[in-house]
């Protein structure tokens, strides 16, 4: 499961200049290094304390939004592209983004469902947000 979400958000953010950021999980490094498909090195950050980064992240100037279903969520079709440094953030495709890195998101988009299921794959979702904020979409 952490091989194939990895590896596709990996070449997703490939594919529109974007790196990855993981946290110290102990699966991380062996999802990486099935998940990883590309032919070249590819752009990936290694976060010791996701919350800090985040909040050092934000206090520097960088948007942080998060992927996740809030009161005053935008839309994606509604999402602009990034015109300056874009930190997304993905919570778990059950439980969400846990609710102290929540406090430090300045907004939040959601993907419109109008099936039976309650979210999309994580890899799918980071995936259509990207391009979306890349400007591709």
């Amino acid at each position: 499961m952490h091989d194939a979400n990895l590896g596709t958000l990996l070449r997703t953010c490939d594919a529109v200049g974007a790196c990855l950021a993981v946290p110290p999980f102990g699966w991380v490094d062996a999802a990486l290094a099935r998940g990883n498909t590309l032919r070249q090195p590819a752009c990936v950050h290694r976060v010791g304390s996701p919350l800090r980064w985040l909040a050092d992240e934000r206090q520097t100037g960088a948007s942080i939004l998060g992927v996740e279903l809030a009161d005053e969520a935008i839309r994606l079709a509604d999402l602009p592209a990034a015109r300056r440094r874009t930190i997304m953030v993905l919570g778990h495709e059950a439980t969400g983004i846990p609710p102290e890195a929540l406090d430090l998101l300045d907004d939040a988009v959601e993907i419109p469902m109008v099936g039976t299921g309650a979210s999309l794959n994580v890899a799918v979702a980071g995936s259509l947000v990207l391009y979306k904020l890349a400007g591709l979409l």
